[in-house]
């Protein structure tokens, strides 16, 4: 077995103190390898989004680490944090956040832009990147003149763009019609399957079922998970039975 790209271990997370103390996730340990894609499941408040918080830096444990190819999150400077999530990692979330002023190439050129990369080479790695994606008729197009399936597999693409390795998805779908989302999950898994490890967060579980693996959280535990896509139903409805 090769070595996990993602590793949680033990990771807690705490808002407040004291009386007013809120748990949100209480010692999940997960690991995720290249080429694979993770569904993590629960009700609303299990702690799914803080999971993907943790995962990708974007908040830090109260106890518990966090590490992305060897480094760890938890050990990390913010600036260097910060320099980590720009070349590493990418993220979907359900409202695109595509900027309406720039075309999909320059909208998937931005980040790399961002990172110093010269504005020529980044549009050129974008197209490169949309093109990989089919994507190539969409590159002159501003976000008013894309559908909302196609705004979201732009937003892929731009999570994807240069050498980042771990994608994060936080309901990605939720803005889109059954068929359009379909369309936007077979991109991820796509790219998964040449590589990228990739951490999806639903509700859905016939979305989950698109994941190699599905976790169930619930009030901030792990309490299940799988192996096999087509238990991603069977998984919700135990989980669901148990609350």
């Amino acid at each position: 077995m090769s070595t996990p790209h993602v590793v949680l271990t033990d990771v807690t997370r705490i808002h407040g103190d004291r009386n007013m103390a809120v748990v949100a996730l209480a010692g999940v340990s997960l690991d995720i390898h290249l080429g694979e894609l993770v569904a993590v499941m629960g009700p609303s408040g299990s702690g799914k989004s803080t999971l993907l918080n943790m995962a990708g830096g974007l908040d830090r444990p109260t106890s518990g680490t966090v590490t992305i190819a060897g480094d760890r999150l938890t050990d990390l400077a913010p600036r260097d944090l910060a320099k980590l999530r720009r070349r590493r990692m990418g993220f979907i979330f359900q409202d695109y956040n595509l900027i309406p002023s720039l075309t999909a190439a320059e909208n998937v050129a931005l980040p790399l832009e961002l990172d110093g990369t010269r504005a020529s080479q980044a549009r050129r790695q974008a197209r490169r990147t949309l093109d990989l994606m089919n994507l190539m008729e969409l590159s002159d197009r501003f976000p008013d003149q894309m559908s909302g399936g196609q705004q979201q597999r732009v937003a892929i693409a731009r999570a994807l763009v240069g050498s980042r390795r771990f994608v994060l998805a936080d309901e990605p779908t939720g803005a889109l019609d059954s068929h359009t989302g379909e369309e936007v999950l077979r991109v991820l898994r796509e790219r998964c399957d040449e590589g990228v490890a990739g951490l999806l967060v639903t509700h859905e579980a016939r979305h989950a079922a698109w994941a190699d693996r599905v976790v169930f959280l619930r009030d901030g535990v792990v309490v299940d998970s799988t192996g096999h896509r087509e238990q991603a139903e069977d998984l919700l409805a135990a989980g669901e039975a148990a609350r």
